[in-house]
């Protein structure tokens, strides 16, 4: 008999988070809470570390404010998962 385990267990986190934003106070924060569960999805999906990602990204994102010669996209997960390699 078929199931459908591995799709319930793959938007599990996102009807969790559904749950969450409930209780977030007011939109704005929701709308950040819901941000920050993107990114960290998308680290998950490219097999990233998150806490590495998030720590890189915190240090470096500085770095970038005011200068329009570096592209904020290298700092995505799977851009990072690239230039983490080398």
């Amino acid at each position: 008999m078929p199931d459908n385990n591995l799709a319930e267990n793959a938007i599990r986190p996102m009807a969790v988070g559904r749950k969450n934003y409930l209780f977030c106070g007011n939109h704005d924060a929701a709308e950040n809470a819901a941000i920050i569960y993107s990114l960290l999805g998308c680290c998950k999906a490219c097999g990233v570390n998150s806490r590495e990602w998030l720590t890189a990204v915190l240090t470096r994102i500085s770095a970038y404010n005011g200068d329009y010669s570096k592209d904020l996209a290298d700092l995505l997960s799977h851009n990072w998962k690239k230039s983490a390699k080398v």
